[in-house]
């Protein structure tokens, strides 16, 4: 049972990467009712296509781990974690399925039935009581998003370079006040990649599935 509960809460945290990296390089539709700080960034983002680079995530206990990730709007996200961890986590535009090799299990999900639809589109709207608040000091400008209807009572509070308005990191606040937070570095934008690298093999997640039934 302990074995079940860590690898579940190990899979939230492998979610809630992808999820809020999404969020991060997408421009907002309607920021107009968003502080001008806010504005600013989106404007920034909404000229990034692509995006690459490594990760670290520390999680509420303290436990930590990395790996790389790849983004292609619109729909299409991988978040390939390093050993012992074994999870990968993959959207194709249609599909988000997350594998873990270790346990040899597989979840897939309809992208349009996933926050990611909303956070992988072409924009995103900041306008409204979406920006909690936006905090700016000399070297970091921090935004805290809340949104019910997509993250239910979680927040997020990103980290953005104050002058490059590249993002830095994020954390992820959930319903019980605990903190997963994100580190971004060895970012490069404007990648072309190969078709392959959000490519789902559908026949393998049918067989897993069905063998785990």
């Amino acid at each position: 049972m302990k074995h079940r509960v860590a690898d579940y809460l190990r899979r939230r945290a492998a979610v809630a990467a992808a999820l809020f990296l999404a969020l991060c390089v997408v421009p907002a539709a309607s920021a107009a009712a968003a502080p001008d700080s806010a504005q600013r960034i989106a404007s920034h983002f909404s000229s990034v296509r692509t995006m690459t680079g490594e990760f670290v995530q520390f999680g509420p206990r303290g436990e930590q781990t990395g790996g790389k990730f790849y983004i292609e709007r619109p729909g299409k996200i991988r978040f390939d974690y390093e050993a012992p961890s074994g999870f990968r986590v993959t959207s194709d535009g249609s599909s988000v399925v997350i594998f873990n090799k270790k346990l040899n299990t597989a979840d897939l999900y309809p992208l349009s039935k996933t926050p990611l639809k909303l956070l992988l589109d072409e924009r995103i709207d900041l306008s409204g009581n979406k920006v909690a608040s936006v905090k700016e000091d000399t070297d970091l400008t921090t935004i805290k998003l809340v949104d019910k209807s997509v993250f239910g009572n979680a927040t997020i509070t990103m980290m953005f370079d104050s002058k490059s308005y590249d993002l830095r990191q994020w954390t992820i606040t959930d319903a019980q006040g605990k903190d997963t937070t994100v580190m971004i570095f060895n970012v490069r934008q404007g990648v072309t990649f190969d078709p392959s690298v959000f490519k789902i093999d559908y026949r393998r997640v049918d067989e897993i599935s069905r063998k785990n039934r």
